[in-house]
């Protein structure tokens, strides 16, 4: 008798282990950010077209655009979340990937050895030749003057705080040039401007966008030599967060294979050259900077 109820027992655990599988099948994916609400919160500095800038015939959510902020609605879709873009100053776009307050923040970063230290770093994606070329912009008449490290001795260059920009000024200029920094691009391109400026530091990318607005301007003949991993863009995650790295990264290759990075980058800068793009600036807080 207590074998026959033992076989029994057995029968009925099975059945209900094989149940339990079946609906275990049948969930929903469980999103690979840590966040319950299904919100994929993105930080972003929105003043350096075409990566991320607004468009200001738009309101609301709909007016951040560029490659990252494309790349960006991709992640949540593939990921099956709502995307939501939080503008910030750039260096509080990492420090709100450091203590937790967005799940990452995707605004035209290069590898550098301190982020690598500091985050989470995804895989390379790729935005034409933002990324790849780094060099300079000044006004136009002395766009020649410029040919090496040497030639910037005793003027005044900018660069934006906390960029790959800046770490190459300080890594390959001497101590006779002045380096002034600046929290957002719109900023350091009106010191430019006006003159306090001799020359800033940018990406090519970023550069175009900024020369199409303002004619008197041009990139110097320098051109800063890069190490392999320095070009191209990463994504910034919360260290530890190793579910939402692997997910990024697998998201990432797909988007490589079916040669979205191309698409967008075209599209991005076709948005950057309309009468309605603009680089905004925000704070810390995220809230819209008065412009001078």
């Amino acid at each position: 008798m207590k074998k026959i109820l033992a076989i029994l027992l057995i029968l009925i655990l099975t059945a209900a282990l094989t149940a339990c599988g079946n609906e275990t099948a049948e969930e929903p994916v469980v999103p690979a950010a840590d966040s319950d609400d299904g919100i994929l919160s993105v930080a972003v500095s929105p003043d350096y077209a075409p990566m991320e800038f607004v468009d200001v015939s738009k309101s609301d959510r709909d007016k951040f655009v560029g490659f990252d902020i494309m790349l960006a609605q991709y992640l949540a879709d593939e990921m099956g979340m709502v995307l939501e873009i939080r503008p910030m100053s750039f260096d509080a776009c990492q420090e709100a990937v450091k203590n937790g307050q967005v799940d990452m923040s995707i605004s035209g970063y290069s590898f550098t050895q301190d982020r690598a230290d500091e985050f989470f770093l995804s895989d390379y994606y790729y935005a034409g030749e933002n990324g790849n070329v780094q060099t300079f912009l000044t006004k136009a008449e002395k766009a020649h003057s410029f040919k090496t490290t040497k030639d910037f001795d005793g003027f005044t260059i900018g660069a934006q705080s906390a960029s790959l920009q800046l770490e190459l000024c300080l890594d390959n200029l001497s101590e006779a040039v002045e380096i002034k920094e600046f929290e957002d691009n719109g900023k350091a391109v009106e010191a430019l401007l006006n003159g306090e400026l001799d020359a800033l530091a940018v990406s090519a990318g970023n550069g175009k966008t900024v020369i199409n607005k303002h004619s008197e301007l041009a990139f110097t003949d320098f051109r800063f030599e890069l190490l392999e991993d320095l070009k191209d863009n990463v994504i910034l995650i919360k260290k530890g967060d190793t579910g939402l790295l692997a997910k990024v990264n697998e998201i990432l290759a797909k988007a490589n294979a079916e040669g979205r990075y191309v698409e967008w980058y075209e599209e991005a800068q076709r948005l950057a050259q309309s009468d309605t793009a603009q680089d905004v600036s925000y704070d810390a807080e995220g809230n819209e900077e008065e412009k001078n």
